[in-house]
């Protein structure tokens, strides 16, 4: 196999990776806060010391690098639970994960234990400004109800504020699956700059009809590589048949 080959094959493995990385946003178009994934290549350049000429001398490969979030807003997506909420603008409500660390979510599907602590639809009890759980007493599970700026109010009284923290680079949260992600860096917004909006939660960000054609356009790329090669392969069998008859 030769080096025309190799770059051939490099940039095939990227459009798999792309073809993965576009299937699996397809897979959650209606995933309640999920955010897009987007592929991330680098040039990966290496110097020959022989070559024909000068340009022959650096092959450019294709190196995969990682994949980034779409971080823009989905839409609302109304529930008719009065407790479930969306964040409009940036941050993740604080969340207690098994290991007792602090996790990170958008899905905001809010419930109410039987211990009176909330938390979120896959029982991950939701945190507010120190990093407690929130707690109802049982008379008042009725009366709950949660503010704009993340206030649980229990009646006319407030039980504490839910805890929603931003990062100044989203994209180096680490997804733990269910929603969830795990980060370090992150800030509690103030009450000032949190707003929520209830009864309802963050639809997922990704566009089916402009993902689609992005898998078109994967596809079709694939199919122009392959015919690259399929032509480089028939190029070397006529040279050989040609060097053949010379001898």
């Amino acid at each position: 196999m030769d080096v025309s080959s190799f770059v051939l094959l490099s940039h095939e493995q990227a459009l798999r990776r792309q073809l993965d990385v576009a299937a699996n946003n397809m897979a959650n178009v209606s995933t309640p806060g999920y955010k897009r994934e987007q592929a991330l290549f680098h040039e990966y350049v290496e110097a020959a010391q022989e070559g024909p000429v000068e340009d022959a001398r650096r092959t450019s490969y294709v190196l995969d690098y990682g994949a980034v979030h779409d971080i823009s807003q989905g839409a609302f997506q109304a529930t008719g639970n009065p407790l479930d909420i969306m964040i409009e603008g940036p941050g993740y409500l604080n969340v207690e994960m098994a290991d007792g660390s602090t996790g990170y979510t958008r899905v905001g599907f809010v419930k109410v234990l039987e211990s009176g602590e909330l938390a979120t639809s896959g029982g991950q009890r939701l945190l507010d400004e120190n990093g407690r759980p929130l707690a109802v007493a049982v008379d008042q599970l009725a009366l709950v109800k949660i503010t704009s700026d993340g206030t649980v109010m229990a009646g006319e009284e407030p039980v504490g504020r839910l805890a929603v923290t931003g990062f100044a680079d989203e994209n180096l949260l680490e997804v733990r699956g269910d929603g969830l992600l795990t980060g370090a860096g992150g800030t509690v917004l103030a009450a000032a700059q949190t707003k929520l909006r209830t009864g309802g939660v963050e639809a997922s960000n990704v566009e089916p009809i402009s993902e689609t054609t992005h898998m078109v356009e994967i596809l079709r790329s694939y199919q122009t590589s392959q015919r690259l090669s399929a032509d480089l392969a028939d190029m070397r069998r006529r040279a050989i048949d040609r060097l053949s008859k010379l001898g």
